[in-house]
């Protein structure tokens, strides 16, 4: 896919994402500490049944499960010479299950690590490891690469530009933003627009982090200095801890959706959910856009 192409996908109306995927893959029996990569390759038929229903619920682009496939991530399984191995398959098997049916976006993330001279991780380190996963994931066929839930616009920087360095695929970059705006470990909402928008990204906005009843006026900010779509991929609510450690989440498919209506309303232009959503609430926001 061109980033032209993307740009007329965009211009057709709001764009559907899909939902959560850890937060699914724990409630179809991955346990707690494992390595959600290693686990999704070695239990595809989870895969296929969640994104299968993501698709049929009305998503446009799905995610492939390939969030933590980085080197760094992985050494902390012992897998950190898997990465060619796990974003390869992974994205095969997305494509597999979307068959044509939508767009399967290569996911990268946070590695973890702090640029200098906060932290102990030059940019060459951080852009050589984003590098060497993007080429995977654009070697492997993903249609675009979507770098999501990045704690800060400086982390966000390095990625986009080593994904440019290897592929010429629209980037989707979405920060985790509280509700005023500010991003974990540097920057706000306003300065990621400005910033990635002029390195060529393809769309900026916003995942996880708090509900969409709370992020109305974020998206707005960044719809003001947009020029380029902007996203919004919340949480279903505020997560609450049972007593086994496990997140739930009580918003309903309805509120959410609802909520979500007033995220359009106020400029986000592409759409789906994070953390404690399933196809239930894509089904829920592709009826609030009047789509079958």
């Amino acid at each position: 896919m061109t980033k032209q192409e993307f740009a007329q996908l965009a211009a057709q109306g709001i764009i559907l994402l899909d939902g959560a995927t850890g937060s699914n893959f724990r409630r179809a029996g991955m346990p707690v500490g494992v390595c959600t990569e290693l686990w999704a390759l070695e239990h595809p038929e989870v895969v296929r049944k969640l994104q299968g229903a993501y698709v049929e619920a009305g998503s446009q682009i799905i995610y492939a499960p390939t969030f933590s496939a980085n080197r760094f991530s992985l050494s902390l399984y012992g897998a950190e010479d898997r990465v060619g191995e796990l974003n390869s398959q992974l994205v095969k098997l997305s494509r597999e299950i979307a068959a044509g049916r939508a767009l399967v976006a290569g996911d990268m993330t946070t590695t973890g690590k702090n640029l200098q001279p906060g932290g102990d991780c030059t940019y060459e380190e951080l852009f050589e490891v984003y590098r060497e996963q993007a080429a995977q994931l654009a070697d492997a066929g993903a249609d675009l690469i979507v770098a999501e839930t990045m704690l800060s616009v400086e982390e966000t920087v390095v990625l986009l530009d080593a994904v440019q360095s290897v592929c010429s695929l629209p980037v989707m970059c979405s920060l985790t933003l509280a509700a005023d705006g500010n991003a974990i470990y540097g920057g706000n909402a306003v300065e990621a627009v400005e910033t990635l928008q002029a390195m060529g990204a393809a769309a900026v906005g916003l995942n996880c982090s708090v509900g969409p009843d709370q992020l109305e006026a974020v998206v707005a900010s960044m719809k003001r200095v947009a020029k380029v779509p902007v996203i919004a991929k919340p949480n279903a609510g505020m997560p609450v801890m049972d007593e086994f450690g496990t997140a739930r989440y009580d918003m309903t498919p309805e509120h959410f959706a609802a909520s979500m209506r007033r995220l359009t309303e106020a400029g986000a232009g592409i759409i789906g959910g994070c953390c404690g959503t399933d196809p239930s609430y894509i089904r829920a926001l592709a009826q609030m856009l009047g789509r079958r």
